[in-house]
């Protein structure tokens, strides 16, 4: 059956677009179009698209802010799920729950005012809670597990289960034992800060950091490559003196190695073709190999 004829069929009480440009839905600002993007609202609408999406044999994807993602400019085909609806948070004493689709600043600024510390310095990721806990994003010495205590997700037989942190693998940029689950909301037990001022404080030299340091001024998705061991990718990619290397209109950022930014229209080939050149480039002055810390998908 085609598309055009399934569609009719997907379940009500859920906002869809039909052939939506992925740049406005991914902070590259850049990417092909999505057969389907449906956008539910609570983790029951999320299984009956992915239920729909298996009964009719169509490929499902799941993002959230699209804020480490790279889309192909032959976009993507299938369902694209989009939890950026399923917002909302709430602080009971040190606890503190939030479900998939809340901006992770938004809970860490949440996290502050209440006056717990644990979170501060994850303050501006532009990432959501479910991307957060999926990949164990941080920054700053501080990852999103460190004070993690379970998270909530719809497994691969789209059963809703909760885990411990500790039924959870993880490491650095790594979650394992998680392939194929959706993280529906998470929950941290933070602490009491001693010195609210100084949290405040640390939490706006958080965002001031960011501010000086990265090229927000640009469309980005983040550091394009993990760390590799006892280095950092960005020191090594100024080392070789590769910034401001350009592949059509993505460009290595000038003010942050390890930044592509989306400099002049960029497509998302031009992305994915700076990023090759870049690790081409590192591998032979340097012998290390950079692994790539976005994902990419459609066709490249």
């Amino acid at each position: 059956m085609k598309l055009e004829e399934q569609i009719k069929n997907l379940p009500a009480g859920i906002e869809y677009l039909f052939n939506v440009p992925m740049a406005a839905y991914t902070t590259y600002k850049t990417g092909g179009a999505a057969d389907v993007l449906a956008l539910p609202a609570d983790a029951a609408r999320l299984k009956e698209i992915l239920i729909f999406a298996r009964g009719a044999g169509l490929p499902a994807r799941v993002l959230c802010m699209g804020s480490n993602i790279l889309v192909s400019g032959g976009g993507l085909r299938g369902i694209t799920i989009c939890l950026k609806n399923m917002r909302g948070f709430e602080i009971n004493g040190t606890l503190l729950r939030a479900a998939a689709g809340e901006p992770l600043d938004n809970i860490a600024a949440a996290a502050v005012n209440a006056g717990l510390e644990g979170m501060e310095f994850l303050s501006g990721i532009p990432g959501s809670c479910g991307g957060a806990v999926y990949m164990n994003a941080g920054a700053y010495g501080q990852e999103t597990f460190d004070c993690l205590e379970s998270f909530t997700v719809l497994d691969k037989n789209l059963e809703t289960k909760v885990l411990t942190k500790t039924q959870a693998r993880h490491g650095y940029r790594r979650v394992e034992g998680i392939e194929g689950c959706i993280i529906l909301s998470a929950a941290w037990r933070l602490r009491p800060a001693r010195d609210a001022a100084a949290l405040n404080t640390r939490r706006a030299d958080t965002l001031a950091k960011r501010i000086q340091k990265q090229p927000l001024d640009y469309p980005s998705a983040g550091s394009v490559f993990k760390r590799p061991l006892d280095n950092f990718a960005s020191a090594l990619i100024d080392k070789c003196g590769l910034k401001g290397l350009r592949a059509g209109g993505a460009m290595v950022s000038p003010k942050h190695a390890g930044f592509i930014i989306n400099y002049d229209n960029a497509t998302p080939q031009d992305v994915k073709n700076l990023m090759d050149e870049v690790q081409k480039r590192v591998l032979a002055q340097t012998g290390v190999k950079l692994e790539l810390e976005q994902i990419l998908w459609g066709d490249f």
